[in-house]
């Protein structure tokens, strides 16, 4: 109730060329009389074996392009959620309070009193989801039209392939999540008239790059961090003006979080901005850097200094190509993990903070999580900064060692253990060490100058007049932003994970956050 579903269903089917049915509108207009004269007369079980009746029959006759749009307890029945298999099911997640705002206290015969409402709501959520094909959040539901091509591919896609729509306030692209997605040629936009230039690196393109058809340009980059500078930029940039590449025309990033920021920083400057599409195949892009359309480049002082924001034209997220990732580098992935169950909580957090193995529903909550923060905040002027915990100390700490000694996620899992000190959750930050540990994690940085990473964090693009802003934790769920932190809390928390005094003499100074 209240996510929209009839108008969104008569947008889509406008641009299938159809007229979309409703099935509370059908109801109605075989009994002559509204839901809630049928709630109130004859009670909800009479009125839940008619809907089961008429979604049924609707199902059973609907045509490849016709639109259903279902009631919200429709799904509820196991005869309709039968029927269902045989469809392209379509969920529109509001957030209850903003449901109940369009749809409580009025006619509605559940939608009357808020507190029975919001525990409906819960009790279907766990169906909603389990058995959506593709979930639009409420922000994305006037874009159902536009989507209209990218559920087409969906229905083209191996089994098990998800869609989740990407709003934010730049643009909307398709992010699809399955296995074996490049080898069913699934692809966002046609060629011609957009030919493909892959950009990508010396060991993820001969594992991959042959899924992804016919290629008009490919330039690959050394594997690795030292590769994501102005000068790796400009090779690419280069080698796409060589292939007279267009703006009618894409780039391709095939790898992990490296070979993502720098092809889409080189896409949002190259000839003032052409499309990408990301393909990421680590973990760590699967889950966090692939999305939200922050790109960019690293200086030797600082990093992902130089950058612009540049939201792709879509994302694909083929979990196949994490077989080939070696096995440090999905555990550095991990740490992206557990820093987004930590932000998000509920479900996701009790899913990994029990130390439960990682499946591909636990990516597709990471991946939702961001989109979300991203959806609200596209700028980093507020509710974005989240995404940056664990990032202060673990971007610094890149920087201080060269972007030589720790993979980008090893990191930010130290940084997380000094955002959970400075945050005071003793317990917390015991469990997370233990699964950072478990997970062939470091929870030490021994032999890295203290006074080096503090240093670093000095020079961080997130200070503003007051200082640097960190992000604490007060519990999984529960996430602050904007904090300010005395530097020798700072230094403390950084000396525990050197093991090696900073020997600063710098007082009162306030240290913090950083970009993720």
């Amino acid at each position: 109730m209240g996510a929209g579903k009839s108008a969104a269903a008569r947008s889509l089917a406008g641009a299938r060329g159809t007229r979309a049915l409703d099935a509370d509108k059908i109801i109605e207009r075989q009994t002559g009389k509204t839901i809630a004269e049928i709630f109130d007369g004859d009670g909800e079980p009479a009125f839940r074996a008619l809907e089961e009746r008429v979604v049924c029959e609707l199902l059973d006759a609907a045509s490849p392009d016709q639109v259903i749009s279902l009631g919200g307890g429709a799904v509820m029945s196991e005869r309709v959620r039968k029927a269902l298999e045989r469809h392209l099911v379509v969920w529109l997640d509001v957030a209850p309070a903003v449901a109940w705002r369009r749809s409580g206290g009025g006619r509605r015969p559940l939608a009357r009193e808020r507190g029975a409402f919001e525990a409906l709501y819960a009790q279907r959520r766990a169906t909603y989801e389990a058995l959506a094909d593709a979930v639009f959040p409420d922000a994305a539901r006037q874009a159902l039209a536009a989507a209209s091509p990218a559920l087409e591919l969906l229905r083209d896609a191996p089994s098990g392939t998800l869609m989740v729509w990407a709003a934010s306030a730049s643009g909307s692209y398709p992010v699809w999540v399955g296995e074996g997605i490049l080898e069913a040629g699934l692809w966002p936009l046609e060629r011609p008239p957009s030919r493909r230039f892959l950009v990508s690196d010396e060991r993820v393109a001969p594992l991959w790059a042959d899924r992804l058809g016919e290629l008009d340009g490919t330039f690959l980059i050394a594997p690795g961090e030292a590769s994501k500078t102005l000068a790796g930029a400009e090779r690419v940039w280069r080698a796409l003006v060589r292939a007279a590449m267009t703006r009618s025309d894409h780039l391709v990033a095939l790898g992990g979080g490296v070979v993502g920021d720098l092809a889409g920083f080189c896409a949002a400057t190259y000839q003032r901005g052409v499309p990408v599409v990301q393909v990421p195949t680590s973990l760590v892009a699967q889950v966090d850097s692939a999305f939200g359309g922050k790109t960019g480049v690293d200086l030797p002082q600082a990093k992902n200094y130089v950058g612009a924001y540049h939201q792709p034209a879509a994302v694909i997220v083929d979990i196949a190509t994490l077989a080939t990732l070696p096995a440090q580098e999905r555990s550095a992935g991990y740490a992206e993990v557990l820093k987004t169950a930590l932000i998000a909580g509920g479900s996701l957090w009790e899913r990994i903070g029990s130390g439960a193995t990682l499946d591909r529903r636990d990516i597709l909550d990471c991946i939702r999580c961001k989109l979300a923060v991203v959806a609200a905040d596209e700028r980093d002027g507020g509710l974005r900064q989240v995404l940056n915990l664990g990032h202060s100390v673990g971007h610094a700490l890149e920087t201080a060692t060269g972007y030589a000694r720790y993979r980008h996620g090893e990191a930010v899992g130290l940084g997380l253990l000094a955002a959970l000190r400075l945050s005071g959750t003793s317990e917390l930050r015991s469990t997370v060490e233990a699964l950072l540990a478990a997970n062939g994690l470091p929870t030490r940085a021994p032999d890295v100058d203290a006074k080096t990473v503090i240093e670093a964090m000095a020079r961080d693009k997130k200070r503003g007049p007051a200082g640097l802003e960190l992000v604490l934790v007060e519990e999984p769920g529960r996430v602050r932003h904007g904090v300010l932190v005395a530097d020798e809390e700072i230094e403390r928390a950084v000396v525990e994970l050197t093991g090696r005094p900073s020997r600063l003499a710098t007082r009162g100074r306030p240290y913090a956050g950083s970009d993720q």
